[in-house]
């Protein structure tokens, strides 16, 4: 079958298209046909080599993790699925690739397409959908009448977990351009701030939770906005050692992703607010639970570019630039 690899890590990670043999099945596994798959910043991250630590994989490998199609063969051990079940799912972190004719899904981490999406909408889904939820509902334990600010709105986590945050009777604050507010705010964004003319930290205040998005300072800024007992859910790191300990690395790793956040634990532990990085995982009981709030239009999914197959890799370009309003998707069939 036919997909989109990469051979090594660094600054020429070789990404290209390359005939792989169709993956063979387990029992607890389905074999999928892909419709369509998303693609996600961590796939451009991954290329780089800075996750070779967490995330194993045989190189070459084939790149991506969300996807939606119909499931072709199902395993001896398969109940919940048959053969012509459209599908969609995340094989993040499971050894296994999305951009292909052809993917391997663990029963456990697959879920049935809401019937009001198509698979290019489905696909755009599990990794937003999933990172949100498991940040939001599991990791904050958002309330209702709570404040949560998350920043960068208009891109792909922002777009689903504004809804979310809304759906959990949140106020949302946001940071968006000025090309952008429109977007954020029919969302359900309450205060948004332009970050091309103001500074967050200096218009926000009152928060109860803030889910880290965007890279550099901004995590150490967010402290000053949030409540005393506030939460810091980061997506991008710092890498801590609770994360080390979950994955079950060894004691060097811990050590390393102890000083690596060091200084944001220290600062969040001054203003007395908690941090901690989460690393999505995939689960199908979830995406049903997500797919249950599409299905009754709670949710909508928000795609910027729908790529062709065979422009898988500009996709990945696209998407690097970090200018996409929502998702990007690559459209098999």
């Amino acid at each position: 079958m036919r997909a989109l690899t990469f051979k090594r890590y660094g600054k020429s990670p070789e990404v290209g298209f390359e005939q792989v043999p169709r993956p063979t099945l387990k029992p607890d596994e389905l074999l999928v046909e892909v419709h369509a798959a998303g693609v996600n910043p961590i796939d451009n991250m991954i290329l780089t080599g800075m996750f070779k630590p967490v995330i194993k994989l045989q190189l070459p490998a084939v790149m991506g993790s969300d996807l939606a199609g119909v499931v072709t063969q199902i395993g001896s051990a398969v109940t919940r699925f048959k053969v012509g079940d459209a599908i969609f799912a995340s094989i993040f972190d499971l050894g296994t690739g999305s951009i292909a004719e052809f993917a391997v899904v663990p029963e456990r981490v697959a879920a049935l397409k809401p019937d009001n999406l198509d698979f290019v909408q489905a696909a755009s889904i599990p990794m937003v959908g999933l990172t949100s939820w498991q940040a939001l509902k599991q990791r904050a334990n958002l309330m209702p009448g709570q404040k949560v600010f998350i920043p960068a709105g208009s891109g792909g986590i922002g777009t689903f977990a504004i809804q979310l945050a809304k759906h959990l009777g949140a106020t949302v604050g946001t940071t968006t351009s000025a090309a952008n507010i429109e977007l954020v705010r029919s969302l359900g964004a309450d205060e948004i701030v332009d970050y091309r003319t103001q500074a967050f930290e200096r218009v926000l205040s009152g928060y109860d939770v803030v889910l880290g998005t965007t890279k550099g300072d901004a995590i150490e800024k967010s402290v000053g906005i949030l409540n005393r007992g506030g939460k810091i859910v980061s997506l991008v790191g710092p890498l801590d050692k609770a994360f080390a300990k979950t994955r079950r690395l060894n004691v060097f790793l811990a050590f390393v992703f102890g000083l690596m956040s060091r200084k944001i634990r220290s600062l969040a532990k001054k203003h007395d607010v908690t941090y901690s990085f989460l690393f999505v995982h995939p689960d199908g009981a979830q995406l049903n639970e997500i797919g249950n709030l599409i299905s009754a239009e709670r949710i909508k999914p928000v795609i910027d570019r729908v790529f062709s197959f065979e422009q898988a890799k500009e996709a990945l370009d696209y998407l690097a630039q970090g200018r996409a309003k929502g998702k990007v998707v690559v459209r098999m069939k």
